[in-house]
């Protein structure tokens, strides 16, 4: 996978990300999360990019000069924890919404 290319700066939720091939796909980001210090960002491809629905794909995040950049995760190592990171993540996540869906 390539990195970050261009950032939506209206929406703030948004990037284009350049492929290894030099296509780019729209991600939505899902979240922006940390694990021993490192930041991690997931992201969600547009529907119609070649990526199965509701596949996330996960970087290392950084800023550089106030700018976001993501760049690959070096390990199959380090990716299962960042993977098991964002597995809870959405597993918090599932769980509030699930209850405040029965709060209304």
């Amino acid at each position: 996978m390539g990195k970050e290319e261009t950032y939506d700066e209206e929406n703030d939720v948004v990037v284009t990300l350049t492929l290894d091939d030099g296509s780019e796909v729209e991600c939505e980001i899902l979240t922006i999360y940390t694990v021993d210090k490192q930041d991690y960002i997931a992201l969600l491809p547009a529907e119609g990019s070649g990526f199965e629905e509701g596949e996330a794909l996960l970087y290392r995040y950084y800023e550089e000069n106030e700018v976001p950049r993501i760049e690959n995760i070096p390990s199959e190592e380090e990716y299962e924890i960042a993977a098991d990171a964002f597995d809870e993540w959405l597993d918090e996540a599932e769980y509030e919404e699930f209850y405040s869906d029965e709060d209304e």
